[in-house]
């Protein structure tokens, strides 16, 4: 293979994984709304346990 070649060959690859580096630090950086998440899922659990403990009212009472 050519010099030339091979230098343009190895630019091209460098380009491409700072490329991917790069984005790889902004999605990291971004994170995940994982605090929001977990508040979301113990408000769900919440509300099914307060509807699974319903007090009865006096028409389902035989």
């Amino acid at each position: 293979m050519h010099s030339e070649t091979h230098f343009a060959l190895h630019r091209l690859r460098d380009t491409e994984l700072r490329t991917h580096a790069e984005e790889y630090r902004l999605a990291a950086s971004a994170g995940r709304p994982r605090a929001l998440r977990a508040r979301l899922g113990w408000t769900l659990v919440e509300l099914g346990l307060r509807l699974a403990a319903a007090p009865r009212t006096a028409a389902t009472v035989p």
